[in-house]
């Protein structure tokens, strides 16, 4: 094989193009093979316009029988389509219009994009080339840096396979391998990616990035932290320039105070404003509270949130929980940035239901101030507690310890509890007072079951004799101390009315008692009434059972609802989930008042012989459950 070299040295750049295209006429139609690198698919010649030179030191062509190389030396400068390409070293095939380059390799396309590196191969025929070493892309927006760079100059795409660093004025994009849009501006970034910027860092699986409107897209898991907080979701948009997120897919932002979380969460950053929906879970971490529902919306600078929809609200003080269910429900607490602690509320408003294992509720709207413990009901409240049924215009009850202490009824005020004999004992008036304590009840478990141990049968020759049984009773557990609720006073001033059922110390029923009055207090001991006092010219009967009708039974407005108090599970998933059946009632312990039984033997026999009431207090003396006078202390005037 005959090898023919030719070596020009140029001192102008014209001259180096002359010289090329007088090789092309001389060469006719010889057959150029590709240099260095094999030929890829599509990348025959025809009629594709040739990559052409502009300039070299030096050109070096060598020739062998179909096959012909140049090789051009310094201040080397191409073009091919528009685009500028320069280097030091460059090696071209004409026939399959490829070209080699080696050092200082350099791409101009228009006037926005620049591309880098040590090493170039260019395909003219498909206008694609891959650059290998230290390469970067430039345009006016951001600049990629990666190890290998394959890029489509024709649709204007840029690939790099391995790692790539991509910096623009505001972020820091990196990525195990990456897609770049020169015409729209769109990275697509794959693998491990992670965006930086002075004010968040987002790292995901995969990622769409705009340069130009600063737009991220995400699909996959990604995270989201900045110094408010932290975003996590599965597929959404994040604008880097104005921190609004648009998520989707189950998505949960963590910020210092709260965490809100929803199937789809639209999130501002600056302005702390979210907009959560579908299955929203809205946690104050300050003040151990979960609010739930359908839609959620979270105001960090006014410290506001609301969730409409199946709304349901959890405080968990101490080591019981309020449950609330409401229309709507609001959480208000301390502003974001704020120096100064606001005092925290929840309020709900309409068809609020409460839960508590000492408390009960159904109401229109709502208010707990949760900093001084105290819950206020409006529109028509009834509240359930150790048994009793409380309603009135408006009605506020305190905690302390987290346990309920006062209730305060007025207006229109009714307290209504049902005995073990089925009885409703009453009590109504302007307004009503009651207060509550706790008390530590022990409670011993039953024994276990009776046990029974034989001997074995003794047997002689002349006579059969059996050991009588031995009987042994298991001891009973440990005990228990349980922590209860009781009524402690009940106060009613204003138009005072009850109705109460006495029973003896053997708990004979022996009658019904009724009094009105302007003021009654009522105190219980153990449960049970224990004195009364009544104020402004009383007026009072007892019945005996034989006399009692269904009239005298009750007060006006008597309404037992029972079976309209909320249960935790009708609280928590609505009466819908678990149905509105009426509540089973235990034992109360109000109306069973215990009086000696010659006492109320002697009571009954006066109101069935002279039919006169029994005797009234006109000047506030205390009274026992059946009207008998308490002596007074020794130098007390009655």
């Amino acid at each position: 094989m005959n090898l023919i070299t030719q070596k020009y040295t140029l001192s102008r750049p014209i001259a180096v193009f002359f010289g090329f295209l007088t090789l092309l006429f001389l060469s006719g139609t010889l057959a150029w093979a590709q240099v260095g690198r094999p030929a890829v698919p599509g990348t025959s010649s025809g009629t594709t316009e040739q990559v052409q030179i502009l300039n070299a030191d030096s050109l070096e062509v060598s020739q062998v029988p179909g096959s012909a190389t140049r090789r051009l030396v310094g201040h080397v400068r191409l073009k091919h389509k528009g685009a500028l390409m320069f280097c030091d070293l460059a090696i071209q095939n004409a026939s399959a219009n490829v070209v080699e380059a080696y050092g200082n390799v350099r791409i101009l396309q228009g006037d926005t994009i620049t591309v880098k590196g040590d090493t170039m191969y260019y395909y003219g025929n498909t206008r694609s080339s891959t650059l290998l070493s230290r390469v970067s892309l430039r345009d006016t927006k951001m600049t990629l840096t990666t190890s290998r760079l394959d890029y489509d100059m024709a649709n204007g795409i840029a690939h790099y396979p391995s790692k790539g660093r991509i910096v623009d004025k505001d972020n820091v994009l990196t990525s195990e391998e990456g897609y770049y849009d020169t015409r729209f501006k769109q990275f697509t970034f794959i693998r491990n990616v992670k965006l930086v910027n002075p004010k968040t860092t987002l790292t995901a699986d995969s990622l769409l990035y705009n340069s130009a409107t600063k737009m991220a897209t995400f699909q996959g898991p990604t995270k989201i932290v900045n110094k408010d907080g932290t975003l996590v979701a599965r597929e959404g948009t994040y604008n880097t320039v104005t921190r609004v997120s648009n998520f989707r897919k189950r998505a949960t932002a963590y910020a210092e105070k709260y965490t809100l979380t929803g199937d789809t969460l639209d999130f501002d950053n600056q302005t702390e404003l979210g907009i959560a929906k579908g299955n929203v879970v809205l946690v104050g971490k300050e003040n151990n509270t979960i609010i739930t529902g359908d839609n959620g919306r979270y105001n960090g600078k006014a410290g506001i949130s609301r969730v409409t929809g199946n709304a349901v609200v959890r405080s968990l003080v101490s080591k019981d929980t309020l449950y609330m269910r409401a229309d709507t429900l609001f959480s208000y607490d301390t502003p974001s940035g704020s120096t100064e602690k606001k005092p925290r509320k929840l309020v709900g408003q309409k068809n609020v239901w409460v839960y508590k294992s000492d408390l009960q509720s159904r109401c229109d709207s709502l208010v707990y101030a949760v900093s001084d413990s105290t819950i206020y009901f409006y529109k028509k409240p009834i509240v359930w507690s150790d048994g009793y049924q409380m309603e009135a215009d408006t009605l506020t009850a305190k905690l302390k310890n987290n346990r309920i202490n006062t209730l305060l009824l007025r207006g229109r005020s009714f307290v209504i509890s049902q005995d073990s004999l089925q009885y409703f004992n009453q009590i109504k008036g302007r307004s009503i007072t009651a207060s509550f304590k706790n008390v530590l009840d022990t409670i011993r478990p039953k024994p276990a079951a009776t046990a029974r141990t034989r001997t074995k049968t003794a047997r002689t020759a002349t006579a059969k004799t059996t050991t009588p049984p031995r009987t042994t009773t298991a001891v009973a557990g440990p005990f228990k101390v349980e922590d209860k609720t009781e009524l402690n006073r009940v106060v009613v001033e204003g138009n005072g009315q009850s109705i109460y059922y006495v029973v003896d110390d053997k708990n004979v029923f022996t009658g019904m008692n009724r009094v009105d009055c302007s003021k009654m207090t009522i105190d219980f001991k153990k449960g049970r009434v224990g004195n009364i006092r009544f104020y402004g010219s009383p007026d009072g009967a007892l019945t005996p059972p034989k006399l009692i009708t269904d009239e005298k039974k009750k007060l006006d407005g008597f309404r037992w609802r029972v079976a309209e108090k909320p249960t935790k599970e009708q609280v928590i998933n609505g009466a819908k989930a678990v149905g509105n059946k009426p509540v089973a009632t235990t034992s109360l312990p109000l109306p069973v008042t215990t009086v000696p039984a010659a006492t109320t033997a002697v009571l009954k026999q006066q109101l069935l012989s002279t039919g006169l009431n029994p005797p009234l207090d006109k000047s506030g003396i205390k009274f026992d459950a059946n009207f008998k006078p308490i002596p007074s202390k020794p130098g007390q005037k009655k």
